[in-house]
Protein backbone atom coordinates (compact mmCIF):
# COMPACT_ATOMS: atom_id res chain seq x y z
CA UNK A 1 0.00 0.00 0.00
CA UNK A 2 2.80 2.43 0.94
CA UNK A 3 4.69 1.59 -2.30
CA UNK A 4 1.59 2.42 -4.36
CA UNK A 5 1.18 5.71 -2.50
CA UNK A 6 4.83 6.59 -3.13
CA UNK A 7 4.45 5.74 -6.83
CA UNK A 8 1.39 7.99 -7.10
CA UNK A 9 3.22 10.85 -5.38
CA UNK A 10 6.19 10.35 -7.72
CA UNK A 11 3.91 10.40 -10.77
CA UNK A 12 2.20 13.58 -9.57
CA UNK A 13 5.57 15.24 -8.91
CA UNK A 14 6.84 14.35 -12.39
CA UNK A 15 3.61 15.57 -13.96
CA UNK A 16 3.80 18.87 -12.06
CA UNK A 17 7.48 19.42 -12.88
CA UNK A 18 6.76 18.64 -16.54
CA UNK A 19 3.98 21.25 -16.58
CA UNK A 20 6.24 23.81 -14.87
CA UNK A 21 8.99 23.24 -17.44
CA UNK A 22 6.49 23.61 -20.30
CA UNK A 23 5.26 26.91 -18.89
CA UNK A 24 8.81 28.14 -18.41
CA UNK A 25 9.63 27.08 -21.98
CA UNK A 26 6.76 29.11 -23.44
CA UNK A 27 7.73 32.14 -21.33
CA UNK A 28 11.40 31.97 -22.35
CA UNK A 29 10.47 31.49 -26.00
CA UNK A 30 8.36 34.65 -25.93
CA UNK A 31 11.05 36.70 -24.13
CA UNK A 32 13.82 35.55 -26.50
CA UNK A 33 11.52 36.25 -29.46
CA UNK A 34 10.98 39.84 -28.24
CA UNK A 35 14.73 40.29 -27.64
CA UNK A 36 15.56 39.05 -31.14
CA UNK A 37 12.85 41.14 -32.82
CA UNK A 38 13.94 44.34 -31.04
CA UNK A 39 17.62 43.75 -31.79
CA UNK A 40 17.07 43.04 -35.50
CA UNK A 41 14.48 45.76 -36.14
CA UNK A 42 16.58 48.51 -34.53
CA UNK A 43 19.98 47.42 -35.82
CA UNK A 44 21.29 50.82 -36.92
CA UNK A 45 20.59 52.69 -33.69
CA UNK A 46 23.29 53.38 -31.06
CA UNK A 47 22.60 51.63 -27.74
CA UNK A 48 20.56 49.09 -29.69
CA UNK A 49 21.54 46.32 -27.27
CA UNK A 50 20.15 48.35 -24.35
CA UNK A 51 16.82 48.66 -26.13
CA UNK A 52 16.77 44.92 -26.89
CA UNK A 53 17.46 44.03 -23.24
CA UNK A 54 14.82 46.56 -22.13
CA UNK A 55 12.34 44.91 -24.51
CA UNK A 56 13.19 41.55 -22.93
CA UNK A 57 12.50 42.97 -19.46
CA UNK A 58 9.30 44.59 -20.79
CA UNK A 59 8.11 41.18 -22.03
CA UNK A 60 8.89 39.71 -18.59
CA UNK A 61 6.99 42.57 -16.93
CA UNK A 62 3.97 42.10 -19.22
CA UNK A 63 3.75 38.39 -18.38
CA UNK A 64 3.86 39.19 -14.67
CA UNK A 65 1.02 41.70 -15.11
CA UNK A 66 -0.99 38.94 -16.77
CA UNK A 67 -0.17 36.48 -14.00
CA UNK A 68 -1.02 38.86 -11.14
CA UNK A 69 -3.08 41.91 -12.04
CA UNK A 70 -5.62 40.44 -14.47
CA UNK A 71 -6.87 37.95 -11.85
CA UNK A 72 -8.82 40.78 -10.21
CA UNK A 73 -10.99 41.21 -13.31
CA UNK A 74 -12.03 37.57 -13.69
CA UNK A 75 -11.33 36.01 -10.26
CA UNK A 76 -14.77 36.77 -8.72
CA UNK A 77 -16.58 35.45 -11.83
CA UNK A 78 -14.56 32.19 -11.69
CA UNK A 79 -14.99 31.86 -7.91
CA UNK A 80 -18.77 32.23 -8.29
CA UNK A 81 -18.86 29.50 -10.98
CA UNK A 82 -20.24 31.99 -13.53
CA UNK A 83 -17.23 31.14 -15.72
CA UNK A 84 -14.83 28.24 -15.95
CA UNK A 85 -11.12 28.89 -15.52
CA UNK A 86 -10.47 28.22 -19.23
CA UNK A 87 -13.30 30.51 -20.32
CA UNK A 88 -12.06 33.27 -18.02
CA UNK A 89 -8.48 33.04 -19.31
CA UNK A 90 -9.60 33.11 -22.96
CA UNK A 91 -11.97 36.06 -22.47
CA UNK A 92 -9.48 38.03 -20.35
CA UNK A 93 -6.59 37.39 -22.74
CA UNK A 94 -8.62 38.50 -25.79
CA UNK A 95 -10.07 41.62 -24.17
CA UNK A 96 -6.84 42.66 -22.40
CA UNK A 97 -4.95 42.45 -25.70
CA UNK A 98 -7.79 44.21 -27.56
CA UNK A 99 -7.90 46.99 -24.97
CA UNK A 100 -4.14 47.56 -25.23
CA UNK A 101 -3.97 47.45 -29.03
CA UNK A 102 -7.26 49.17 -29.93
CA UNK A 103 -7.73 51.72 -27.16
CA UNK A 104 -4.30 51.89 -25.50
CA UNK A 105 -2.71 55.33 -25.27
CA UNK A 106 -0.63 56.61 -28.17
CA UNK A 107 1.40 58.68 -25.71
CA UNK A 108 2.30 57.77 -22.15
CA UNK A 109 3.97 59.74 -19.40
CA UNK A 110 7.38 58.14 -19.10
CA UNK A 111 7.40 58.76 -15.36
CA UNK A 112 4.28 57.23 -13.86
CA UNK A 113 2.06 59.92 -12.33
CA UNK A 114 4.96 62.43 -12.42
CA UNK A 115 6.57 61.09 -9.27
CA UNK A 116 10.11 62.21 -10.21
CA UNK A 117 11.49 65.33 -11.90
CA UNK A 118 13.30 64.31 -15.10
CA UNK A 119 15.20 67.62 -15.22
CA UNK A 120 17.38 66.19 -12.42
CA UNK A 121 19.06 63.98 -15.04
CA UNK A 122 20.40 67.14 -16.72
CA UNK A 123 19.54 65.88 -20.20
CA UNK A 124 21.94 62.94 -19.80
CA UNK A 125 20.11 59.98 -21.35
CA UNK A 126 22.40 57.19 -20.07
CA UNK A 127 21.53 57.33 -16.33
CA UNK A 128 17.89 57.89 -17.33
CA UNK A 129 17.92 54.70 -19.44
CA UNK A 130 19.59 52.77 -16.59
CA UNK A 131 17.02 54.09 -14.10
CA UNK A 132 14.04 53.12 -16.30
CA UNK A 133 15.53 49.68 -16.93
CA UNK A 134 16.08 49.16 -13.18
CA UNK A 135 12.51 50.35 -12.45
CA UNK A 136 10.99 48.00 -15.02
CA UNK A 137 12.98 44.97 -13.84
CA UNK A 138 12.34 45.72 -10.14
CA UNK A 139 8.58 46.00 -10.71
CA UNK A 140 8.57 42.76 -12.71
CA UNK A 141 10.57 40.86 -10.07
CA UNK A 142 8.30 42.10 -7.28
CA UNK A 143 5.17 41.08 -9.22
CA UNK A 144 6.76 37.68 -9.86
CA UNK A 145 7.44 37.20 -6.14
CA UNK A 146 3.93 38.36 -5.18
CA UNK A 147 2.39 35.91 -7.66
CA UNK A 148 4.45 33.07 -6.17
CA UNK A 149 3.14 34.07 -2.73
CA UNK A 150 -0.44 34.26 -4.11
CA UNK A 151 -0.76 37.91 -3.11
CA UNK A 152 -2.61 40.16 -5.60
CA UNK A 153 -0.73 43.49 -5.67
CA UNK A 154 -0.97 46.69 -7.71
CA UNK A 155 1.00 46.86 -10.97
CA UNK A 156 0.78 50.64 -10.83
CA UNK A 157 2.25 50.76 -7.32
CA UNK A 158 5.00 48.35 -8.35
CA UNK A 159 6.00 50.64 -11.24
CA UNK A 160 5.72 53.72 -9.00
CA UNK A 161 8.01 52.14 -6.42
CA UNK A 162 10.49 51.06 -9.10
CA UNK A 163 10.66 54.53 -10.71
CA UNK A 164 10.96 56.23 -7.31
CA UNK A 165 13.76 53.94 -6.10
CA UNK A 166 15.74 54.14 -9.34
CA UNK A 167 15.24 57.92 -9.46
CA UNK A 168 16.54 58.35 -5.90
CA UNK A 169 19.54 56.13 -6.66
CA UNK A 170 20.30 58.17 -9.80
CA UNK A 171 19.76 61.73 -8.54
CA UNK A 172 18.96 61.77 -4.80
CA UNK A 173 15.82 62.22 -2.71
CA UNK A 174 15.03 65.69 -4.12
CA UNK A 175 14.07 64.11 -7.45
CA UNK A 176 10.86 62.67 -5.93
CA UNK A 177 7.59 64.61 -5.77
CA UNK A 178 6.68 63.61 -2.22
CA UNK A 179 3.23 65.24 -2.46
CA UNK A 180 2.33 62.84 -5.27
CA UNK A 181 3.76 59.95 -3.29
CA UNK A 182 1.57 60.92 -0.31
CA UNK A 183 -1.51 60.74 -2.55
CA UNK A 184 -0.45 57.30 -3.79
CA UNK A 185 0.05 56.15 -0.19
CA UNK A 186 -3.45 57.45 0.62
CA UNK A 187 -4.83 55.20 -2.13
CA UNK A 188 -3.74 52.16 -0.08
CA UNK A 189 -6.61 53.05 2.26
CA UNK A 190 -9.02 54.80 -0.13
CA UNK A 191 -9.14 52.07 -2.81
CA UNK A 192 -10.03 48.98 -0.71
CA UNK A 193 -12.31 50.87 1.70
CA UNK A 194 -14.30 52.53 -1.09
CA UNK A 195 -14.44 49.29 -3.08
CA UNK A 196 -15.52 47.32 -0.01
CA UNK A 197 -18.26 49.77 0.98
CA UNK A 198 -19.75 49.95 -2.54
CA UNK A 199 -19.62 46.15 -3.02
CA UNK A 200 -21.24 45.55 0.39
CA UNK A 201 -23.91 48.17 -0.33
CA UNK A 202 -24.88 46.51 -3.63
CA UNK A 203 -24.86 43.05 -2.09
CA UNK A 204 -27.12 44.17 0.76
CA UNK A 205 -29.45 45.93 -1.70
CA UNK A 206 -29.80 42.77 -3.81
CA UNK A 207 -30.36 40.60 -0.74
CA UNK A 208 -32.91 43.01 0.74
CA UNK A 209 -34.87 43.52 -2.49
CA UNK A 210 -34.74 39.93 -3.86
CA UNK A 211 -33.10 37.21 -1.75
CA UNK A 212 -34.83 38.03 1.55
CA UNK A 213 -38.28 38.27 -0.09
CA UNK A 214 -40.83 35.46 0.25
CA UNK A 215 -41.77 35.70 -3.45
CA UNK A 216 -38.30 35.75 -5.01
CA UNK A 217 -39.66 35.25 -8.54
CA UNK A 218 -41.74 38.45 -8.49
CA UNK A 219 -38.90 40.35 -6.78
CA UNK A 220 -36.37 39.12 -9.35
CA UNK A 221 -38.60 40.15 -12.28
CA UNK A 222 -38.89 43.61 -10.76
CA UNK A 223 -35.35 44.26 -9.54
CA UNK A 224 -32.90 42.21 -11.67
CA UNK A 225 -33.47 44.46 -14.74
CA UNK A 226 -32.77 47.48 -12.50
CA UNK A 227 -29.48 46.10 -11.14
CA UNK A 228 -28.28 44.90 -14.56
CA UNK A 229 -29.11 48.26 -16.14
CA UNK A 230 -27.18 50.04 -13.34
CA UNK A 231 -24.25 47.76 -14.14
CA UNK A 232 -24.56 48.65 -17.84
CA UNK A 233 -24.62 52.36 -17.03
CA UNK A 234 -21.58 52.04 -14.75
CA UNK A 235 -19.53 49.99 -17.20
CA UNK A 236 -20.30 52.08 -20.29
CA UNK A 237 -19.42 55.23 -18.30
CA UNK A 238 -16.25 53.60 -16.95
CA UNK A 239 -15.22 52.28 -20.36
CA UNK A 240 -15.89 55.64 -22.04
CA UNK A 241 -13.81 57.55 -19.48
CA UNK A 242 -10.94 55.12 -19.00
CA UNK A 243 -10.81 52.91 -22.10
CA UNK A 244 -11.74 54.97 -25.13
CA UNK A 245 -9.34 57.93 -24.93
CA UNK A 246 -7.29 56.92 -27.96
CA UNK A 247 -10.20 56.21 -30.32
CA UNK A 248 -12.53 58.92 -28.97
CA UNK A 249 -12.13 61.29 -31.99
CA UNK A 250 -13.09 58.45 -34.37
CA UNK A 251 -16.11 57.57 -32.19
CA UNK A 252 -17.23 61.23 -32.23
CA UNK A 253 -16.88 61.27 -36.01
CA UNK A 254 -19.08 58.16 -36.39
CA UNK A 255 -21.71 59.45 -33.92
CA UNK A 256 -21.95 62.76 -35.77
CA UNK A 257 -23.13 60.88 -38.87
CA UNK A 258 -26.23 59.83 -36.94
CA UNK A 259 -29.31 62.10 -37.27
CA UNK A 260 -29.95 64.55 -34.42
CA UNK A 261 -26.58 63.69 -32.81
CA UNK A 262 -23.93 66.38 -32.52
CA UNK A 263 -20.98 66.00 -30.17
CA UNK A 264 -18.33 68.67 -29.84
CA UNK A 265 -14.84 67.40 -30.69
CA UNK A 266 -12.66 67.01 -27.62
CA UNK A 267 -9.42 65.23 -26.83
CA UNK A 268 -11.14 62.93 -24.39
CA UNK A 269 -14.73 62.20 -23.32
CA UNK A 270 -16.22 64.32 -20.51
CA UNK A 271 -18.02 62.83 -17.52
CA UNK A 272 -21.37 64.20 -18.75
CA UNK A 273 -20.89 62.61 -22.20
CA UNK A 274 -19.90 59.29 -20.60
CA UNK A 275 -22.93 59.41 -18.26
CA UNK A 276 -25.30 60.14 -21.14
CA UNK A 277 -23.89 57.28 -23.23
CA UNK A 278 -24.12 54.98 -20.22
CA UNK A 279 -27.69 56.09 -19.55
CA UNK A 280 -28.81 55.34 -23.12
CA UNK A 281 -27.30 51.84 -22.97
CA UNK A 282 -28.78 51.27 -19.47
CA UNK A 283 -32.32 52.06 -20.69
CA UNK A 284 -31.97 49.67 -23.62
CA UNK A 285 -30.56 46.92 -21.38
CA UNK A 286 -33.36 47.43 -18.82
CA UNK A 287 -36.10 46.71 -21.34
CA UNK A 288 -34.22 43.77 -22.91
CA UNK A 289 -33.68 42.07 -19.53
CA UNK A 290 -37.25 42.81 -18.42
CA UNK A 291 -38.70 41.24 -21.59
CA UNK A 292 -36.37 38.26 -21.26
CA UNK A 293 -37.44 37.56 -17.67
CA UNK A 294 -41.11 38.03 -18.51
CA UNK A 295 -40.89 35.39 -21.26
CA UNK A 296 -38.91 32.92 -19.10
CA UNK A 297 -41.00 32.91 -15.90
CA UNK A 298 -40.89 29.10 -15.62
CA UNK A 299 -37.09 29.12 -15.58
CA UNK A 300 -36.97 31.20 -12.39
CA UNK A 301 -37.66 29.24 -9.21
CA UNK A 302 -38.40 30.64 -5.78
CA UNK A 303 -34.87 29.90 -4.50
CA UNK A 304 -31.67 31.85 -3.91
CA UNK A 305 -29.77 29.53 -6.28
CA UNK A 306 -32.21 30.31 -9.10
CA UNK A 307 -31.86 34.07 -8.51
CA UNK A 308 -28.07 33.67 -8.57
CA UNK A 309 -28.15 32.24 -12.11
CA UNK A 310 -29.77 35.45 -13.39
CA UNK A 311 -26.50 37.29 -12.75
CA UNK A 312 -24.29 34.84 -14.69
CA UNK A 313 -24.41 36.52 -18.12
CA UNK A 314 -23.93 40.06 -16.69
CA UNK A 315 -20.84 38.72 -14.89
CA UNK A 316 -19.35 37.42 -18.15
CA UNK A 317 -19.84 40.86 -19.72
CA UNK A 318 -18.38 42.51 -16.61
CA UNK A 319 -15.22 40.37 -16.76
CA UNK A 320 -14.78 41.16 -20.46
CA UNK A 321 -15.33 44.91 -20.05
CA UNK A 322 -13.06 45.12 -16.98
CA UNK A 323 -10.34 43.34 -18.95
CA UNK A 324 -10.75 45.68 -21.94
CA UNK A 325 -10.58 48.78 -19.73
CA UNK A 326 -7.56 47.38 -17.87
CA UNK A 327 -5.80 46.65 -21.16
CA UNK A 328 -6.54 50.14 -22.48
CA UNK A 329 -5.60 52.02 -19.31
CA UNK A 330 -3.15 50.14 -17.09
CA UNK A 331 -1.10 48.27 -19.68
CA UNK A 332 0.19 51.42 -21.35
CA UNK A 333 1.20 52.78 -17.94
CA UNK A 334 2.94 49.54 -17.00
CA UNK A 335 5.09 49.51 -20.13
CA UNK A 336 5.78 53.23 -19.78
CA UNK A 337 9.42 52.72 -18.77
CA UNK A 338 9.99 50.59 -21.92
CA UNK A 339 8.44 53.35 -24.06
CA UNK A 340 10.69 55.86 -22.25
CA UNK A 341 13.81 53.78 -22.95
CA UNK A 342 12.79 53.37 -26.59
CA UNK A 343 12.26 57.14 -26.94
CA UNK A 344 15.59 57.95 -25.25
CA UNK A 345 17.53 55.44 -27.37
CA UNK A 346 15.89 56.35 -30.70
CA UNK A 347 15.87 60.15 -30.19
CA UNK A 348 18.97 60.40 -27.99
CA UNK A 349 17.27 62.58 -25.36
CA UNK A 350 14.79 62.63 -22.46
CA UNK A 351 11.18 63.77 -22.74
CA UNK A 352 8.36 63.89 -20.20
CA UNK A 353 6.10 62.10 -22.66
CA UNK A 354 6.96 59.42 -25.19
CA UNK A 355 5.06 57.84 -28.05
CA UNK A 356 4.44 54.12 -27.76
CA UNK A 357 5.42 52.24 -30.93
CA UNK A 358 3.06 49.48 -32.03
CA UNK A 359 5.67 46.80 -31.27
CA UNK A 360 6.00 48.02 -27.65
CA UNK A 361 2.20 47.91 -27.20
CA UNK A 362 2.25 44.49 -28.84
CA UNK A 363 4.80 43.26 -26.30
CA UNK A 364 2.49 44.45 -23.51
CA UNK A 365 -0.66 42.96 -25.04
CA UNK A 366 0.80 39.55 -25.98
CA UNK A 367 2.85 39.30 -22.79
CA UNK A 368 -0.21 39.88 -20.61
CA UNK A 369 -2.24 37.27 -22.50
CA UNK A 370 0.61 34.73 -22.25
CA UNK A 371 1.31 35.44 -18.56
CA UNK A 372 -2.37 35.07 -17.76
CA UNK A 373 -2.63 31.76 -19.58
CA UNK A 374 0.56 30.30 -18.08
CA UNK A 375 0.56 31.59 -14.50
CA UNK A 376 -2.79 33.38 -13.97
CA UNK A 377 -4.83 30.49 -12.48
CA UNK A 378 -3.04 30.71 -9.09
CA UNK A 379 -4.13 34.29 -8.43
CA UNK A 380 -7.55 33.76 -10.04
CA UNK A 381 -8.18 31.00 -7.46
CA UNK A 382 -6.90 33.24 -4.64
CA UNK A 383 -9.17 36.14 -5.57
CA UNK A 384 -12.14 33.92 -6.47
CA UNK A 385 -12.24 31.42 -3.62
CA UNK A 386 -9.41 31.69 -1.08
CA UNK A 387 -10.48 34.95 0.61
CA UNK A 388 -14.21 34.29 0.92
CA UNK A 389 -16.77 32.07 -0.83
CA UNK A 390 -18.41 33.86 -3.75
CA UNK A 391 -21.64 33.27 -5.62
CA UNK A 392 -22.90 35.19 -8.66
CA UNK A 393 -24.64 37.91 -6.64
CA UNK A 394 -21.51 38.59 -4.56
CA UNK A 395 -19.26 38.57 -7.66
CA UNK A 396 -21.70 40.94 -9.41
CA UNK A 397 -21.47 43.34 -6.45
CA UNK A 398 -17.65 43.27 -6.65
CA UNK A 399 -17.72 44.03 -10.39
CA UNK A 400 -20.07 46.95 -9.73
CA UNK A 401 -17.72 48.29 -7.06
CA UNK A 402 -14.75 48.08 -9.45
CA UNK A 403 -16.41 50.27 -12.08
CA UNK A 404 -18.22 52.77 -9.83
CA UNK A 405 -15.22 53.35 -7.53
CA UNK A 406 -12.96 54.20 -10.48
CA UNK A 407 -15.55 56.65 -11.84
CA UNK A 408 -15.96 58.40 -8.47
CA UNK A 409 -12.22 58.46 -7.71
CA UNK A 410 -11.20 59.74 -11.16
CA UNK A 411 -13.65 62.64 -10.92
CA UNK A 412 -12.48 63.54 -7.39
CA UNK A 413 -8.84 63.30 -8.45
CA UNK A 414 -8.14 60.48 -5.99
CA UNK A 415 -5.41 58.02 -7.00
CA UNK A 416 -6.85 54.52 -6.72
CA UNK A 417 -5.67 51.04 -7.62
CA UNK A 418 -7.97 48.70 -9.57
CA UNK A 419 -6.36 45.77 -7.75
CA UNK A 420 -7.04 47.24 -4.32
CA UNK A 421 -10.63 48.12 -5.32
CA UNK A 422 -11.40 44.57 -6.49
CA UNK A 423 -9.84 42.92 -3.43
CA UNK A 424 -11.51 45.50 -1.19
CA UNK A 425 -14.79 44.48 -2.83
CA UNK A 426 -14.09 40.83 -1.98
CA UNK A 427 -13.35 41.84 1.63
CA UNK A 428 -16.51 43.96 1.70
CA UNK A 429 -18.91 41.19 0.65
CA UNK A 430 -17.18 38.72 2.98
CA UNK A 431 -17.42 40.96 6.04
CA UNK A 432 -21.05 41.82 5.18
CA UNK A 433 -21.80 38.08 5.23
CA UNK A 434 -20.29 37.87 8.72
CA UNK A 435 -22.35 40.84 9.87
CA UNK A 436 -25.57 39.40 8.43
CA UNK A 437 -24.78 36.06 10.05
CA UNK A 438 -24.30 37.69 13.46
CA UNK A 439 -27.43 39.82 13.14
CA UNK A 440 -29.53 37.22 11.35
CA UNK A 441 -32.86 37.12 13.26
CA UNK A 442 -30.90 38.72 16.11
CA UNK A 443 -29.64 35.25 17.09
CA UNK A 444 -27.06 36.46 19.58
CA UNK A 445 -29.42 38.98 21.19
CA UNK A 446 -32.08 36.30 21.52
CA UNK A 447 -29.53 33.96 23.10
CA UNK A 448 -28.48 36.68 25.54
CA UNK A 449 -32.13 37.27 26.47
CA UNK A 450 -32.55 33.51 27.02
CA UNK A 451 -29.56 33.49 29.36
CA UNK A 452 -30.94 36.51 31.21
CA UNK A 453 -34.35 34.84 31.69
CA UNK A 454 -32.85 31.50 32.70
CA UNK A 455 -30.54 33.18 35.23
CA UNK A 456 -33.56 34.96 36.69
CA UNK A 457 -35.40 31.64 36.99
CA UNK A 458 -32.29 30.00 38.47
CA UNK A 459 -32.02 32.73 41.08
CA UNK A 460 -35.70 32.31 42.02
CA UNK A 461 -35.38 28.51 42.32
CA UNK A 462 -32.28 28.81 44.51
CA UNK A 463 -33.97 31.39 46.75
CA UNK A 464 -37.00 29.09 47.14
CA UNK A 465 -34.71 26.12 47.88
CA UNK A 466 -32.87 28.16 50.52
CA UNK A 467 -36.19 28.96 52.20
CA UNK A 468 -37.26 25.29 52.24
CA UNK A 469 -33.85 24.23 53.64
CA UNK A 470 -34.54 26.41 56.71
CA UNK A 471 -37.61 24.31 57.60
CA UNK A 472 -36.60 21.43 59.90
CA UNK A 473 -39.72 19.33 59.65
CA UNK A 474 -40.95 19.33 56.05
CA UNK A 475 -44.20 18.01 54.71
CA UNK A 476 -44.28 15.42 51.94
CA UNK A 477 -45.23 18.12 49.47
CA UNK A 478 -42.27 20.26 50.57
CA UNK A 479 -39.86 17.30 50.16
CA UNK A 480 -41.26 16.73 46.66
CA UNK A 481 -40.79 20.43 45.91
CA UNK A 482 -37.12 20.29 47.07
CA UNK A 483 -36.45 17.38 44.66
CA UNK A 484 -38.28 19.25 41.91
CA UNK A 485 -36.23 22.42 42.57
CA UNK A 486 -32.92 20.53 42.35
CA UNK A 487 -34.02 19.13 38.97
CA UNK A 488 -35.15 22.59 37.76
CA UNK A 489 -31.84 24.15 38.86
CA UNK A 490 -29.86 21.45 37.00
CA UNK A 491 -31.97 22.01 33.86
CA UNK A 492 -31.52 25.80 34.01
CA UNK A 493 -27.74 25.46 34.41
CA UNK A 494 -27.68 23.09 31.43
CA UNK A 495 -29.68 25.55 29.27
CA UNK A 496 -27.42 28.47 30.24
CA UNK A 497 -24.27 26.46 29.47
CA UNK A 498 -25.66 25.30 26.10
CA UNK A 499 -26.75 28.83 25.11
CA UNK A 500 -23.32 30.28 25.99
CA UNK A 501 -21.68 27.65 23.78
CA UNK A 502 -24.06 28.59 20.94
CA UNK A 503 -23.11 32.28 21.27
CA UNK A 504 -19.40 31.41 21.10
CA UNK A 505 -19.97 29.19 18.08
CA UNK A 506 -21.98 31.91 16.31
CA UNK A 507 -19.29 34.51 16.96
CA UNK A 508 -16.55 32.16 15.75
CA UNK A 509 -17.98 31.91 12.20
CA UNK A 510 -15.59 33.82 9.90
CA UNK A 511 -16.60 34.21 6.27
CA UNK A 512 -13.36 36.05 5.45
CA UNK A 513 -10.14 34.10 5.90
CA UNK A 514 -8.03 36.26 8.20
CA UNK A 515 -4.70 34.78 7.12
CA UNK A 516 -5.40 35.75 3.50
CA UNK A 517 -6.38 39.29 4.55
CA UNK A 518 -3.19 39.76 6.60
CA UNK A 519 -0.97 38.43 3.79
CA UNK A 520 -2.57 40.63 1.12
CA UNK A 521 -2.53 43.81 3.22
CA UNK A 522 1.11 43.20 4.16
CA UNK A 523 1.96 42.80 0.45
CA UNK A 524 0.14 46.05 -0.36
CA UNK A 525 2.00 47.99 2.31
CA UNK A 526 5.46 46.85 1.24
CA UNK A 527 4.93 46.97 -2.55
CA UNK A 528 6.24 50.52 -3.08
CA UNK A 529 9.21 50.32 -0.64
CA UNK A 530 10.12 46.79 -1.81
CA UNK A 531 10.06 47.74 -5.50
CA UNK A 532 11.92 50.99 -4.71
CA UNK A 533 14.69 49.22 -2.77
CA UNK A 534 15.08 46.58 -5.46
CA UNK A 535 15.18 49.24 -8.21
CA UNK A 536 17.88 51.23 -6.38
CA UNK A 537 20.05 48.10 -6.01
CA UNK A 538 19.56 47.21 -9.69
CA UNK A 539 20.40 50.78 -10.79
CA UNK A 540 23.74 50.67 -8.94
CA UNK A 541 24.46 47.24 -10.45
CA UNK A 542 23.71 48.46 -14.00
CA UNK A 543 25.74 51.63 -13.50
CA UNK A 544 28.62 49.60 -12.08
CA UNK A 545 28.61 47.38 -15.17
CA UNK A 546 28.35 50.29 -17.64
CA UNK A 547 30.77 52.79 -16.08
Amino acid sequence: MEIQTMQKLEEEALKKSGTDFTRLGFALFFMIGVLTFSFLSNGGIPNNMFLAVAALIGAYMAMNIGANDVANNVGPAVGSKAMTMTMAIVIAAIFEAAGALIAGGEVVKTIKKGIIDISAFGGNSDPFIWAMMAALLAAALWLNFATMMRAPVSTTHSIVGGVMGAGIAAAGFDIVDWGTMAKIAASWVISPVLGGIIAAAFLYSIKKSIVFQDDKVAAAKKWVPVFVSIMSWAFVTYLTLKGLKKIWPQIVEILNYLPLVTIEMSKKPSLLTALVMGGVVAIIVYFIVRMKLASNTKVIKNTKASVNTLFTIPLVFAAALLSFAHGANDVANAIGPLAAINDAVVNGGISSKASIPLWVMGVGALGIALGLGLYGPKLIKTVGSEITDLDQIRAFSIAMAASITVIIASQLGLPVSSTHIAIGGVFGVGFLREYLHLSDTNTIEEDKNIIKDEKSNLQAYRAELAQLDKINEKTTRQYERVVELYKLIADEEKIIKSTKKHIKKTKRVEYVKRDAVKKIIAAWLITVPAAATLAAILFFMIRGIMV
